[in-house]
């Protein structure tokens, strides 16, 4: 099965590929044969499987990403514990995944506070819904160049301008510093901004 699957896969750009009708066990058993194919991503909501590989240009924006919300966290003395792609499930509520990025502020907890993904192609199953059986408090969206946020508020996700976590700052600007291709100089650029 392992290899059917991955025949079907091409890790340099990013696909998707969608099984319906599959139990938690199951969900459970794909995940554990597929733990150690690297550039694959696994979410699961309610019976639906996504299989997605991860492309180079995905895996450097989400690294920028992170890397310019670490820098913003240090220059503003603000405790920001990264977890990385840790997976995450909710058997209640038939719910795991792995974020692009996710982070704690203040204190480590179970579930994170904030969780980013990126979106190179549309499609696949609504992360939002995934995230609402988690109970993650925040999710950033990085698409076409800006973030759209949501934060969970009264039992489903409201977009929002402004971060609960990081009130000041400016996602706009933020946004211009999301340079892939030359992360030590948007970095470098990035913290010079904040001082």
């Amino acid at each position: 099965m392992k290899t059917n699957l991955l025949e079907k896969l091409d890790t340099q750009t990013e696909q998707r590929l969608i099984l319906q009708g599959i139990s938690w066990q199951d969900y459970l058993t794909i995940d554990s044969v597929l733990e150690d194919v690297p550039g694959l991503r696994l979410t699961y909501c309610q019976g639906l499987l996504e299989v997605m590989t991860l492309s180079p240009r995905h895996e450097r924006e989400k690294t920028t990403i992170g890397r310019l919300l670490e820098t913003y966290a240090l220059a503003k003395d603000l405790d920001l514990h990264g977890c990385g792609s840790t997976t995450y499930r909710n058997q209640a509520k038939a719910r795991g995944l792995e974020p692009d990025e996710c982070y704690c502020v203040g204190e480590l907890k179970d579930i994170p506070d904030l969780a980013i993904e990126v979106i190179v192609t549309s499609g696949g199953i609504d992360k939002l819904q995934v995230y609402l059986g988690l109970n993650v408090s925040e999710v950033w969206f990085w698409q076409d160049g800006q973030f759209s946020l949501y934060q969970l508020q009264s039992g489903t996700y409201q977009k929002c301008d402004r971060s609960q976590f990081f009130p000041e700052l400016d996602l706009v600007s933020l946004a211009s510093f999301v340079q892939p291709d030359n992360q030590p100089a948007a970095v470098r650029e990035f913290f010079n901004s904040l001082h």
